[in-house]
């Protein structure tokens, strides 16, 4: 997935007008194959919920810690706000589960930060249909265990990440989309792990 990431001007071409779209195009092929794995959990035991939790953590917080590391809180003010590393331990442990070994990821730049927050502030977007799966699930200990999930809901944190990724002038935009490819690709190993 990195390895074609020096790649990335021919690859993805500047006909987008925005930072935006060269994302999107940039890391579909990475969100379909993400996509792909995670649908191999199942959602409705918790036994299937708790090992997309873990996959989940696993990536989700050396991620968080990069961006913490980063300075997130000089671009995004409301991090507290938008950080789900308490939530997601909060329900591993109401699944009777520890926090798992997390994968390995780079220091972020600025750019970097930009590009981690587009995958994570977008994962919420699917995090609303995957969360109607477990609350729909007949065992009422994975309706306990929805904080991660269920994170910000009513909330319009992606709109406003979009704002501020529409505000910003990153030096370099190829390397947001290097960071939100690697992302993605720290989610993938995760859930290979699981």
């Amino acid at each position: 997935m990195l390895a074609g990431a020096s790649n990335v001007s021919t690859q993805v071409g500047h006909s987008f007008s925005g930072l935006r779209e060269r994302l999107r195009e940039a890391t579909s092929a990475a969100h379909r194959d993400l996509d792909a794995q995670l649908s191999g959990f199942d959602l409705t035991s918790p036994a299937g919920y708790r090992r997309f939790l873990q996959a989940s953590a696993a990536a989700l917080l050396p991620l968080e810690a990069a961006l913490v590391a980063a300075g997130v809180e000089r671009i995004f003010p409301d991090w507290l706000e938008r950080s789900r590393s308490a939530a997601i331990v909060a329900d591993l442990w109401c699944l009777g589960s520890s926090v798992p070994r997390t994968v390995p990821v780079p220091p972020l730049t600025r750019s970097g930060v930009l590009g981690t927050m587009y995958v994570l502030e977008g994962s919420r977007l699917g995090a609303k249909f995957l969360l109607k799966s477990v609350t729909d699930a007949a065992d009422p200990r994975l309706s306990g265990a929805t904080g991660y999930l269920g994170h910000g809901a009513g909330k319009r944190l992606w709109q406003s990440f979009l704002t501020k990724l529409a505000t910003e002038e990153p030096r370099d935009g190829d390397e947001v989309i290097v960071a939100a490819r690697t992302a993605f690709a720290a989610f993938e190993r995760a859930a290979e792990r699981a």
